[in-house]
């Protein structure tokens, strides 16, 4: 095996994970791909730094897929006043909140909308749009100067991004979670959009932010206070998302921070996932994952078939069904499900919701009530009886045995903790 492919076989699957992030069809992912090694071996000489492989590759990949939708968009004729978001930012998992720039575009008039779309989504250098347009190029720059400043007034997130880079509003959480009680509703559950990020609670789109805390069974005692804000739009090798400040809060003292980490996600008309995360290590060294670091990010911040994330049009598909405490499930490798509508009570409050389930294959599972609003009402945790028995040593059910039981596929699980957010109160 020679270096470049000894190079490409190490680095190939993140190459892979980039394109196919970027393209929709997997057939014309497959012939990028193809494209991308061929390019990458005739240059390959021109590498002066074989250490920057991966990232030169991903750059080729990135000018690929630029040029598929550009190719694309040209065969389809599509005319400015009608610039397709679906033809030019579609991915595997949907069309991302960029309709946004569609929409700012479509505000504008039509000379401001053509230089625009000439010079951003064609590519085009200001000599070569003086030409095509037949202008002098001092009125193609006078142009797409006002042009650009028009769209800055215009689009609404340049204004929002400087307001959310303030201090997070955190509502106090109780220091004992309330009794709440969960009822079963003989209606059939109802559809419901549920954009938040898997086990996370917070949306990532701009404007949104959560106080949540982490509860301790039986005790109920708050263990742990979380805030995470959104704070801008990010862009990582390619793909769109935002950036999530999250803190780590004393329960005791909610100005004490006791971590911080930043987080990178994606919400797209069909899906929600992780794009990466970072954080400062025990030495100071700021860490960085991202989706293209395979098995150590997917371990952690992987779900859905091939790192899709989940689904956010949510109704019954029969892959985990429940009655009261049995649950079975299909032999899918990742599970995730309504199985039922439910009245959760805190208090004097009632909200109508779903159970969402989530069963991993590592013996952790989760509930979820989610409401009509796509806001998770109440977040459990529960631990398959042998669950890390290896750490502790001990089964859950000889640890906790107060602790609610269910059974999945005819195993015993043990609740372990609860999560609720300011939502709720």
């Amino acid at each position: 095996m020679d270096e470049f492919e000894k190079l490409l076989s190490e680095h190939k699957c993140a190459i892979e994970r980039f394109v196919k992030f970027k393209i929709e069809s997997i057939h014309d992912a497959e012939d990028i791909l193809q494209d991308v090694y061929l390019t990458a071996y005739q240059k390959y000489d021109s590498l002066e730094n074989k250490e920057s492989f991966k990232a030169w590759c991903i750059s080729i990949a990135r000018n690929k897929c630029i040029d598929y939708y550009r190719f694309s968009a040209q065969a389809m004729c599509v005319p400015i006043d009608s610039l397709s978001e679906t033809v030019l930012f579609q991915s595997s998992c949907g069309i991302s909140e960029r309709s946004v720039v569609i929409e700012t575009l479509e505000k504008l008039g039509d000379k401001d909308k053509q230089i625009l779309y000439l010079y951003f989504f064609k590519g085009m250098r200001q000599e070569e749009i003086a030409q095509k347009l037949k202008v002098p190029l001092g009125t193609v720059k006078s142009r797409l100067h006002n042009a650009k400043e028009r769209f800055r007034k215009s689009y609404p997130y340049l204004q929002k991004e400087d307001e959310n880079k303030g201090d997070f509003v955190m509502k106090k959480l109780p220091k004992i979670l309330p009794e709440y009680k969960i009822i079963f509703v003989e209606e059939e559950a109802f559809p419901v959009v549920f954009e938040e990020l898997p086990n996370w609670f917070i949306a990532p789109k701009m404007g949104e932010e959560i106080t949540w805390g982490h509860y301790s069974m039986p005790g109920r005692k708050l263990d742990e206070v979380v805030c995470s804000k959104v704070v801008c739009r990010i862009n990582i090798h390619g793909v769109e998302g935002v950036e999530i400040n999250t803190t780590f809060q004393n329960p005791e003292n909610y100005k004490k921070v006791v971590d911080s980490h930043t987080y990178y996600a994606q919400l797209t008309d069909t899906h929600c996932r992780w794009l990466g995360e970072s954080y400062f290590d025990r030495n100071g060294v700021k860490q960085l994952i991202t989706f293209l670091d395979g098995d150590d990010f997917v371990a952690e911040w992987g779900f859905g078939e091939d790192n899709c994330g989940n689904e956010t049009h949510l109704e019954p598909k029969g892959d985990i069904k429940r009655k009261g405490v049995c649950v079975t499930t299909s032999e899918k490798e990742y599970l995730f499900d309504v199985v039922g509508r439910y009245s959760i009570v805190v208090g004097k409050k009632s909200f109508d919701t779903v159970c969402i389930m989530e069963v991993f294959k590592n013996g952790a599972a989760t509930e979820q009530y989610v409401d009509k609003n796509g806001k998770t009402i109440l977040w459990r945790r529960f631990n398959r009886n042998d669950w890390a028995y290896d750490r502790y040593e001990k089964e859950w059910a000889e640890m906790f045995p107060e602790n609610e039981q269910i059974t999945i596929n005819g195993e015993v699980y043990v609740h372990w903790y609860d999560c609720v957010t300011d939502y709720i109160f």
